[in-house]
């Protein structure tokens, strides 16, 4: 049987903003409650971040994240 796609993370671009999003915020509180007060001030809704400039700092936490949320994705099952 064919396991259902998930995405683990994405880059939309936008007019005046660039946004990051990590699906596996959305149903992990863990990692949730492991993000900082600065990049949590980047949030919008429960999975996307959003920046008008480069913030090295706060990229090497998401980069960090992105880590734990495929680790996640491979406890759940949705990553081999």
């Amino acid at each position: 049987m064919k396991k259902p796609v998930m995405p683990i993370a994405w880059i939309e671009i936008g007019k005046s903003y660039v946004s990051y999003h990590i699906m596996a915020l959305y149903m992990n509180t863990s990692l949730q409650n492991s993000i900082s007060k600065e990049l949590k001030n980047r949030m919008q809704g429960k999975t996307c971040f959003n920046f008008k400039t480069v913030n090295e700092e706060l990229f090497k936490e998401l980069d960090q994240l992105t880590v734990k949320s495929i680790d996640s994705f491979k406890k759940m099952g949705f990553v081999e």
